[in-house]
């Protein structure tokens, strides 16, 4: 749920971790991955048959095709160069804790100053790029990736409905390419046989499920309301997580 909704994925993890669920292996990951595809996939199946299909006539469908690739682009860059250092310096509770109430107090914010009157059909190219680098800070663990994105979007005054939007269709190459390379990682660690037991399969149903309850329940949410909701939770959260690992 936490893969779409702006409360940091990450920061669960980390909590799940410190009571216990810590047996999440490569082969947990590429399960979990695919069953939060699938459900983006689901919710958005007319938006990916429009894009797929009008890609090569000249039209907002294009556009918007374009401007998904830019997006993408930097955070891939920057993850194959920063994977390093994201594993071993950034996921730490206390980073989780600061970027959760900064990001999410920054949400806050730019949904409530900026105003929201633009379509995804305002949205330039360079609109879009700096998205995309956005989305980088989405590697520090405790930011959110659906947060910062659907941030930036607002920012560039484009409305609450297009933002989740655009960030929901954002994540199927980020999620897909993600889980791509772990399965990668898990054919050079020989461990590919653990893909298909019981466990995982239950796993990538069950994220499929609440994956698209998330997206369903976001999509539903900013059509009437504001992402304070969202900010409160992130303070919560980020305030939890100091008091527990102080």
């Amino acid at each position: 749920m936490t893969e779409f909704l702006p409360v940091s994925s990450s920061g669960h993890l980390i909590l799940a971790d410190s009571f216990g669920f810590s047996n999440q292996t490569l082969a947990t990951d590429v399960a979990l991955h695919a069953g939060t595809l699938m459900a983006v996939i689901a919710y958005f199946h007319k938006d990916i048959y429009r894009l797929l299909t009008d890609i090569w006539h000249k039209g907002p469908t294009r556009t918007l095709f374009t401007h998904l690739c830019v997006a993408t682009i930097p955070v891939v860059v920057a993850g194959f160069f920063g994977k390093t250092i994201i594993e071993t310096t950034l996921r730490n509770p206390f980073v989780i804790a600061f970027t959760a109430i900064f990001f999410g107090t920054l949400l806050w914010w730019v949904d409530k100053v900026y105003p929201k009157n633009k379509t995804l059909g305002k949205l330039t190219t360079k609109g879009a790029f700096y998205i995309g680098l956005a989305q980088i800070l989405a590697l520090i663990p405790g930011t959110s990736r659906s947060g910062i994105t659907i941030t930036c979007a607002r920012a560039l005054h484009i409305n609450r409905t297009e933002a989740a939007r655009f960030s929901m269709l954002l994540s199927i190459p980020t999620i897909g390419l993600g889980a791509i390379y772990i399965l990668g990682q898990s054919i050079l660690n020989h461990t590919t046989d653990q893909l298909l037991n019981v466990d995982l399969l239950l796993g990538m149903g069950l994220s499929a499920i609440f994956g698209l309850f998330a997206v369903w329940f976001l999509m539903k949410w900013v059509k009437t309301a504001s992402f304070a909701i969202f900010a409160i939770y992130r303070v919560a959260l980020g305030l939890f997580l100091i008091y527990y690992f102080l």
